[in-house]
């Protein structure tokens, strides 16, 4: 029997810069922690209903600089049936802000969300102003899902209090949006700023955290969604209120995708393990689930 969550929005808390002064995450434990994942994951066969699940949580994406019409189409179309016979669809499709009109009118009869960068994706390198500008008009075209960037420089001069006004102030530009803050995990240069950086975003109001915008050298690793899954278990622990999570970039495998969802599964629980709270980031993985579904 399917279970839907209903996932309220997070509201965020005030600042509170205490929280952040005992965080200190240990390279060697959480390299350990992956290990003992990816031996019991290992390869084990998978199964026609974890390949099911894979697809129904992924925001299929595209973010090429040619992207054009017809290829959005055709990108629409796959995601909301993408297994002939099945009435399963992915979750979200993630695309640039000129195709968003176009989504929206081509999924208006479906339950697939519709998302697109902003926040001077992929650098965040941009005054707040017209990042908040930049997502209220995604908002204006029909967007219910806008993943932003945040300005790294933030983070990594341990300016704190400018990140959480950063994205407070995109909640504040989201609206009725779900904000998906993408804090660029590889950017971050260690464990203990990637814990730091996700729970300010979520004391911001980040309903998601994502790992990575996909255009970074180093995407979504086990590794720092581990981080980010142990302060989403912390920040509910503390406040009541779920946040969800979203690796992306360089996700392309089903064992991937199992392996992430192991990880899930034993930090957060079953509740996570769907799209409510979970999504994969991916552009090529839905075509790796596809193969595979057809061998089983």
């Amino acid at each position: 029997m399917r279970i839907n969550f209903i996932v309220m929005p997070n509201p965020g808390i005030p600042f509170d810069e205490k929280i952040l002064e005992n965080i200190a995450e240990s390279k060697e434990l959480i390299q350990a922690r992956i290990i003992r994942l990816q031996e019991q994951v290992g390869e084990k066969p998978f199964h026609k209903q974890e390949i099911e699940k894979a697809i129904s949580v992924l925001d299929l994406t595209t973010l090429q600089g040619d992207d054009t019409e017809e290829r959005v189409t055709s990108l629409l179309q796959k995601a909301q049936r993408p297994l002939e016979g099945n009435t399963i669809s992915v979750a979200a499709v993630c695309l640039y802000q000129p195709f968003v009109a176009q989504a929206v009118a081509q999924l208006k009869d479906t339950e697939i969300k519709v998302a697109t960068v902003a926040g001077g994706f992929p650098a965040g390198q941009m005054a707040i102003d017209v990042k908040c500008s930049d997502i209220q008009k995604s908002v204006e075209l029909g967007a219910t899902e806008i993943d932003a960037v945040i300005n790294r420089s933030n983070p990594l001069t341990g300016n704190w209090d400018a990140l959480y006004n950063e994205v407070r102030a995109f909640k504040t530009a989201c609206g009725l949006a779900k904000l998906k803050v993408i804090i660029a995990t590889g950017e971050l240069g260690d464990y203990t700023t990637i814990a730091k950086t996700s729970w300010v975003c979520m004391m911001a109001g980040a309903d998601f955290i994502k790992t990575s915008t996909g255009l970074e050298k180093v995407n979504a690793t086990l590794e720092a969604g581990y981080v980010m899954l142990k302060t989403i278990r912390e920040y509910e622990k503390l406040t009541g209120f779920a946040v969800g999570f979203k690796p992306a970039g360089g996700i392309r495998t089903t064992q991937q995708a199992m392996e992430w969802f192991q990880l899930v599964r034993e930090e957060l629980g079953e509740k996570w393990a769907d799209k409510s709270l979970f999504r994969i980031g991916a552009s090529s993985l839905l075509d790796d689930l596809l193969t595979e579904y057809k061998q089983l």
